[in-house]
């Protein structure tokens, strides 16, 4: 007998046992103590295999806001990071467009001078400037009696509130043409899935009035590298992004599947395929519609087991939704998620 069986019989706690039946249940036990252990330690593996780890990939240097689509961005020290976007205060990004009577959205593609309106937020009121231009001041909230237009981008459609007859004439003296609606996608109304525009995303990739993603990245080497092939260099606001990146090699946002920064978490979805908007000098308003995108072409086009979704539109920038909202700054160190 055991010395364990011993002491507990000794106690009156457990009668004597045979010797084989100890024997028998010591192995037993033995048995069923390595198999706990056993499925312990491969709890304790498969946690291991399956946590994340940060790699630092970069640093925030820039960080932009474009509350009406295709005008001029407005320059973030900080932002909240939502579902459907960057947010300041009262400002989202691409939350005001312009539209036709008949509902199509107008952008700088057709207008290239709207990249000269400036736009700002005061005191409640959205604030536009232009050149020989008065300020257009407009409501952020708008009256429940404005009218609200079907929109319609890029085939789908949306909402927008009617932001009034003085915003309207204010464009089309600006503009010198006919008359556009200034609209307002508010809370309540439908976003646009991302999926519908393009399969990459997932379903829960939504957005208002940007052409298709909530946040795009674009990092400084990358526009480093793309202005050492061009005679004439070309801005970061040529295209347009959300985040701009620092610290990094061109084009490595390519690659990074799942960031973080702040505390927000972002997940690459595909490459930004450019058009003629690029093209267009954000100081003149005057559009060229060959470069950058001619130089852009000669490398960036994508591989050709991709020609279905990207067609013959060369690639800058990365897109990505959002899978975890909250706040990032310039200076924010940008980690790769790695699994």
């Amino acid at each position: 007998m055991s010395g364990s069986s011993r002491a507990l019989g000794g106690f009156g706690l457990l009668p004597p046992l045979p010797q084989s039946r100890a024997a028998w249940l010591g192995a037993a036990g033995a048995l069923a103590l390595a198999a706990l252990l056993g499925a312990a330690v491969w709890r304790w593996a498969g946690r291991r295999a399956g946590s994340a780890r940060l790699q630092r990939v970069g640093t925030v240097s820039g960080l932009f806001l474009y509350p009406v689509k295709s005008c001029r961005g407005m320059a973030l020290q900080r932002a909240e990071v939502t579902a459907l976007g960057l947010r300041s205060g009262e400002m989202r990004d691409r939350f005001w467009l312009l539209i036709k009577e008949d509902g199509h959205m107008v952008t700088a593609r057709q207008e290239p001078q709207l990249v000269l309106v400036s736009v700002n937020c005061e005191n409640g009121y959205l604030t536009l400037n232009a050149p020989e231009m008065k300020e257009l001041r407009v409501p952020v909230k708008l009256s429940r009696k404005n009218a609200v237009h079907n929109c319609r981008l890029f085939g789908l459609d949306i909402q927008g509130r009617d932001c009034g007859d003085e915003a309207a004439q204010w464009f089309a003296t600006f503009l010198n043409t006919q008359s556009y609606r200034l609209v307002h996608f508010e809370s309540q109304m439908v976003p646009r899935k991302s999926r519908d525009i393009f399969t990459t995303f997932r379903s829960t990739d939504e957005i208002a009035y940007p052409d298709c993603s909530p946040a795009m990245i674009i990092s400084e080497a990358s526009l480093e590298d793309l202005n050492t092939r061009l005679e004439k260099k070309v801005t970061i606001q040529n295209f347009r992004p959300n985040i701009v990146v620092t610290g990094c090699s061109a084009f490595e946002e390519d690659s990074w599947n799942k960031i973080k920064i702040g505390n927000v978490e972002m997940k690459g979805t595909m490459a930004c395929p450019r058009c003629i908007l690029t093209t267009i000098d954000m100081e003149t308003g005057i559009i060229d519609r060959k470069e950058p995108l001619e130089t852009l072409k000669s490398y960036r086009l994508c591989d050709p087991s991709e020609r279905h979704l990207y067609k013959s539109h060369p690639l800058f920038g990365w897109y990505y939704g959002i899978d975890k909202t909250g706040t990032l700054q310039v200076g924010d160190p940008v980690y790769k998620i790695v699994h």
